[in-house]
C-alpha cells in the first residue's frame, strides 16, 4: 500500500489533525532530504480520507523486536552537539538546552516512561545518538514530559507508531531549540525502536529536532531521516501494543490520528 505508506511517513512531527499544512512546510523546507520528500508529500494529497472520528486498529501487531541499528563507523568518546534557538516559537514548556560541548557518545542510559497503564523501560543508546540522548536526559530531568499525552497513533500495514514528546498535544509544541539528525544511510526501523520526530530539514539547512520522540510497534517503512536513539524492551512494548489495540481515532487520514483513548505520559526518570 504505498500511497498511505508514503503519506503518513513524511511528517512524523506532525499531528495528524494538521497533516495537510505540515505537507507543504516538509516540501518546501527539506531541501536535505532530496526528492524522496517531495515525492511522498505529493502523493500524501491523493490518499484517501477517513471520516474524522473513525476508529482504526493495526490489523496485526508483530511479536519479535527488530534489531537495533549500528554505525559502521564509531563516534569518537565525545562529541559536541548543537542546541539552536528556535526563533519566533515560544517552548511548549520553559526549560534550558542540554550542555552542548563534552557529550558522551559512549554506554547506554537507562530511562523508565511511566506510559498510560503501565511503565516502558528504555534503554538509551549514546554512541547511536548521543545528541539526542543528551536532550531526552534533560528534557527529562527537568520534568518537560511529565503529564503531557501521546498525541498521535497510525495503525496503517507501513506504519505502526506513537508519537509523544509535546506538551501541548496537538504535535507542534517543541522545547524552544532544535538539533540537528544523528542518521546514516543504513538505518532502518523496527519494533522495540525510540527515535525522535522532525519536521524535515528547516529553511536554513539544519534539523529540526526537538521534544517529540515516537515508539515504533510494528512496520516502519520511511526514510532514514529520522534519528533512533534508544531501545524499549519485550515486556514494556506488551504495554504499547495495548494502546495500539484500542485504536486510533482518525482524522483525515485512515490509521493516523490521536489514539483512541488518551495516553498520559506521567513522568520519565532516567537512572
Amino acid at each position: 500500500m504505498i500511497a498511505p505508506r508514503v503519506g503518513l511517513a513524511a511528517a512524523l512531527l506532525c499531528g495528524a489533525a494538521a497533516l495537510t499544512a505540515c505537507a507543504s512546510t516538509v516540501s518546501g523546507s527539506a531541501s536535505g532530504s532530496g526528492s524522496t520528500t517531495e515525492r511522498t508529500t505529493t502523493e500524501r494529497t491523493t490518499t484517501s480520507t477517513a471520516p474524522a472520528g473513525d476508529v482504526d486498529v493495526p490489523a496485526s501487531i508483530p511479536t519479535e523486536l527488530a534489531p537495533m541499528p549500528k554505525r559502521t563507523t564509531a563516534l569518537p568518546a565525545k562529541v559536541d552537539c548543537e542546541y539552536r534557538t528556535e526563533q519566533g516559537a515560544a517552548p511548549a514548556k520553559d526549560v534550558d538546552a542540554p550542555p552542548a560541548t563534552g557529550v558522551s557518545a559512549q554506554g547506554t542510559a537507562a530511562a523508565t516512561i511511566a506510559l498510560g497503564g503501565g511503565d516502558v523501560a528504555v534503554t538509551l543508546d549514546r554512541a547511536l545518538a548521543p545528541c539526542a540522548v543528551n536532550n531526552f536526559v534533560s528534557l527529562a530531568k527537568q520534568g518537560y514530559y511529565d503529564d503531557t499525552t501521546c498525541h498521535r497513533l497510525t495503525t496503517a500495514e507501513s506504519l505502526q507508531v506513537l508519537q509523544c514528546g509535546d506538551p501541548t498535544g496537538t504535535g507542534s509544541g517543541g522545547p524552544g531549540y532544535t538539533f540537528d539528525d544523528e542518521v546514516f544511510p543504513e538505518l532502518e526501523y523496527g519494533r522495540g525502536m525510540l527515535a525522535m520526530a522532525n519536521a524535515g530539514t528547516g529553511a536554513d539547512g539544519n534539523g529540526t529536532n526537538g521534544s517529540q520522540f515516537f515508539i515504533v510497534y510494528g512496520a516502519c517503512e520511511i526514510p532514514p531521516n529520522y534519528t533512533v536513539f534508544g531501545s524499549i524492551d519485550a515486556a514494556s512494548m506488551a504495554v504499547v501494543d495495548e494502546i495500539a489495540k484500542a485504536g486510533t481515532v482518525s482524522e483525515g487520514m485512515p490509521g493516523d490520528g490521536k489514539p483512541s483513548a488518551e495516553v498520559v505520559i506521567s513522568g520519565v526518570e532516567v537512572a
